[in-house]
């Protein structure tokens, strides 16, 4: 009887799926709300998904999964009208008819509800990727095309209102452009002059052979301004007016530039101060430039050199891929503002996005995300792919050639690229795709061959869930192929510097967030710790990794980098797991990017501890530096915030040796209390010698698309470039509060007046233009009417009064309006491209 009964259940789901398969998707409609924050008094979402058949036939009642993912985590609750939404591994999620369920009939529609981890503030909280698998065809995802994300507004939540925009914009007020540096970064000294050069086509330059390339460099970027490039020669024989090279005994970096009224002169004693002093003139120039016209040059004398060594992007290509194209013009932008480092993140568990020749599978199949979910040919559909492979930004990557010519391109602006190879952690596509050639190598009879490169123990029954939600993505540290691993990709990755003719000095290894859990069960591992004495508990595989890892790029002369937990030990405190500083590794000379600092967490000051340890420590706070954290909290502001939120302030008031002084709200936004710091650790004299410099990060798990990318990353960097290169300002170590607060707005209104009226304008034709994010006017309504004002000078307000989009033949705003009505306000920068616009009634 039970078999019987089983048997027709089966062949219902099967009839159903079948008929299923022939209904018309474009008639089904899906549309995300949020219900809630603090769903029944908790940290907890309430989300609804409103289900409506369009057609005139019912929608199947069974015989179909819908997949989609969700950047927040979903809890486990009861089936909602029918449907249950479960995890199935990472952000991947599934929408499942339960028994009792009865389809949607013509013209209805259904909502089904489902419970969300921590608050939702903007649209990163909505499901993205729908796509729907009928059971007939379980290798066939079919995009939902007709899904849209709707009221994502909580009432509960204090927002940023366009009255508090408007406060905070009062920081700002208008400096004498007189007064302030001609080149940005903020030089060491600058002395005006009186006078001008007149910058024409008929300039020159003049240069030795040993700068050439620098030379070329400058002559390219003159020709897009004057419209003809410039003659180098090493000597003239009449006198001519000219930009020359005179090499003079600077450090590494330094120059010197003198602007004369008949003659340019960059003084360095390296390629990279020449090319530094050439960035600098190159940012004296107008933000506006017209090819073929001159232009005026201050006279001036300047002297020049970076506060840190080490000035870096970091730019997540694993989780959504950039064209080659793309990370040029990140490269081009870095370089103009001095930044020597881009930390390549191209593999994690989402993505590899180099091309190892003697590992094709890691970009077979680890460069392509799409259905079915086996991850045997491509991976999951994660961060919204959708079904399909080999679509941007989900799929994709460089080959061998294309990162050889970015390595190039990069080296001719003085930057050098450290990739980062994820591991043991974060590395879900690498031992996939080493899966894949495993079974091929496997079927093919040869084991020596399949087990080469293997990167999980087989028989591991340990079980983990990571930060991210996977359930399989950590390295088998016992396994001998592991090594083996490393040492080919390492080996790959020397052979294409070599041709590329750059050296690889540094790799930057991981070792991000392994969960507690892994390693536990798995026989080689348990095996190992029996056969090595040294090794007393799971724990001490960290180090055993890490050690081999070290020992293998220390045979080819290479660096190691690591992030902040390379550096720590897993321990407990009172019965409490915690991660303390690891004096054990701290001479071994690694590279430590710390981030995990973010106030009210308890790791406020571990960047300072693994300084003053004796780590090497590259700043990467979350706290100000974290560029795909959303600008302020508002439901249209797109980014995370899960570290809190960055606008273009962060970066720039960010005081790396005590960073506790100006620290002023935690990851919620809201105002820090003032014993957040009581009982951390200050950074020692000897620890300010680790300190070895800034990065920048943007994490891509929301950035869908150059213009994204660029909206998140600009201006932004434009603070980090000041902090990391200029001189250590007066206003961070003035002692008294209410005077350091007052230098601090001085400063504040300088820099912003730089990057509004001087650097965006640049930015918007340089290079291509950037797409920059032009910020959203602060508004309030007093007795004599509307008045706005904007966080950055140098774009134009135009208005509307009756609610309807700006647009640049909407009224411009001189100061205030008295109209009635809703009136909706926008910026608009130089090339007419409008920023986010903000409204008010006025009754």
């Amino acid at each position: 009887m039970f078999i019987l009964l089983l048997t027709l259940i089966t062949l219902n789901i099967e009839l159903n799926a079948q008929k299923g398969s022939s209904y018309d998707l474009k008639k089904l409609s899906i549309e995300w709300q949020l219900t809630t924050n603090r769903y029944e008094d908790g940290s907890r979402a309430l989300n609804t998904l409103i289900i409506t058949n369009t057609d005139k036939r019912p929608f199947p009642a069974s015989g179909w999964i819908i997949y989609f993912s969700s950047a927040r985590e979903m809890l486990p609750s009861s089936p909602s009208n029918g449907l249950s939404c479960t995890h199935v591994n990472g952000d991947i999620y599934q929408l499942v008819p339960q028994p009792g369920f009865t389809g949607i009939e013509p013209g209805k529609s259904i909502r089904t509800n489902y419970i969300t981890n921590g608050f939702s503030y903007n649209k990163s909280g909505a499901p993205t990727g729908m796509y729907l698998v009928w059971g007939n065809q379980p290798e066939k995802g079919i995009p939902l095309d007709n899904y849209r994300i709707g009221n994502n507004l909580d009432t509960t939540q204090v927002y940023k209102t366009p009255e508090a925009i408007f406060t905070r914009n009062t920081l700002y007020s208008a400096p004498d452009p007189a007064r302030l540096s001609p080149v940005f970064p903020t030089p060491e000294s600058f002395e005006r002059g009186t006078g001008n050069f007149e910058l024409t086509s008929e300039v020159a330059i003049l240069c030795g052979n040993e700068y050439r390339k620098e030379a070329e460099f400058l002559a390219t970027a003159l020709q897009r301004v004057t419209g003809k490039q410039p003659v180098i020669a090493t000597a003239f024989i009449r006198p001519v007016r000219s930009i020359q090279f005179l090499p003079a005994t600077l450090p590494d970096e330094s120059y010197s530039l003198m602007v004369d009224t008949g003659q340019v002169t960059i003084q360095a004693g390296s390629a990279s101060g020449f090319f530094y002093g050439v960035q600098s003139l190159l940012t004296m120039m107008p933000g506006e430039t017209t090819a073929g016209r001159s232009v005026s040059l201050p006279v001036c004398r300047i002297t020049d050199k970076p506060r840190f060594g080490y000035r870096s992007l970091m730019v997540d290509i694993g989780r959504n891929f950039q064209t080659k194209a793309e990370l040029k013009k990140m490269l081009d932008l870095m370089a103009l503002y001095k930044l020597n480092t881009l930390h390549l993140h191209f593999s994690e568990d989402e993505g590899w996005r180099i091309e190892m020749p003697s590992l094709p599978e890691l970009t077979a199949v680890g460069a392509q995300r799409g259905h079915p979910l086996d991850s045997k040919k491509n991976l999951p559909p994660s961060f919204g792919a959708g079904p399909l492979t080999g679509k941007m930004p989900a799929s994709g990557y460089y080959s061998r050639n294309d990162f050889i010519e970015i390595l190039r391109y990069a080296s001719a602006r003085h930057i050098r690229i450290i990739p980062e190879v994820e591991t043991p952690g974060h590395a879900r596509a690498a031992i996939k795709a080493m899966d894949a050639r495993y079974d091929a190598f496997s079927k093919s009879g040869n084991m020596t061959g399949a087990l080469q490169y293997l990167l999980r123990d087989t028989a591991d029954q340990s079980r983990y869930s990571t930060a991210q939600a996977w359930t399989d993505n950590v390295m088998c540290v016992a396994l001998p192929s592991v090594y083996s691993f490393i040492e080919r990709v390492v080996d790959d990755f020397r052979d294409m510097y070599r041709e590329a003719g750059v050296p690889l000095k540094t790799i930057h290894m991981g070792g991000d967030e392994v969960p507690d859990g892994a390693w536990e069960k798995s026989p080689a591992c348990l095996a190992l710790l029996k056969q090595d004495s040294s090794l007393t508990e799971i724990n001490d595989l960290w180090y055993y990794y890490y050690t081999r890892v070290a020992e293998i790029l220390r045979k080819r002369n290479i660096e190691m980098a690591g992030w902040e937990e390379v550096g720590m030990r897993k321990t407990k405190l009172a019965g409490v797991k915690k991660l303390i500083v690891n004096p054990r590794l701290a001479n071994e000379g690694y590279q430590l990017h710390v981030w995990n600092n973010m106030v009210g967490w308890g790791n406020e000051d571990l960047p300072y501890r693994l300084a003053n340890a004796g780590y090497k420590v590259i700043l990467s706070p979350v706290s100000n530096n974290y560029f795909d954290m959303s600008y302020y909290k508002h439901p249209d502001e797109p980014g995370f915030y899960w570290g809190g939120f960055t606008d273009v302030d962060k970066p720039f008031y960010f005081i790396p040796f005590d960073y506790f002084r100006n620290t002023t709200e935690n990851a919620n936004g809201d105002a820090v209390r003032a014993d957040a710091f009581v009982g951390k650790d200050l950074l020692t004299d000897y620890g300010k010698s680790n300190i070895i410099g800034l990065e920048g990060l943007i994490w891509s798990e929301t950035i869908r698309s150059e213009a994204n990318l660029e909206y998140m990353v600009l201006p932004k960097l434009l603070g980090l470039a000041e902090r990391a290169w200029a001189p250590d300002p007066a206003w961070a170590n003035e002692k008294d509060t209410a005077k350091m607060n007052i230098a601090y707005r001085k400063a504040w209104s300088d820099f912003a007046y730089r990057i509004g009226v001087m650097e965006l304008p640049r930015l918007s034709t340089w290079f291509g233009g950037y797409r920059y994010r032009i910020p959203a006017p602060g508004l309030v309504v007093d007795a004599a009417g509307v008045q706005a004002n904007l966080q950055l000078p140098g774009f134009t307000l135009r208005y509307s009064t009756d609610g309807s989009e700006p647009d640049l033949k909407s009224r411009i705003f001189t100061g205030v309006i008295r109209e009635k009505g809703v009136i909706r306000i926008k910026a608009f920068d130089k090339t007419g491209r409008g920023g986010r616009s903000v409204s008010v009634t006025v009754k």
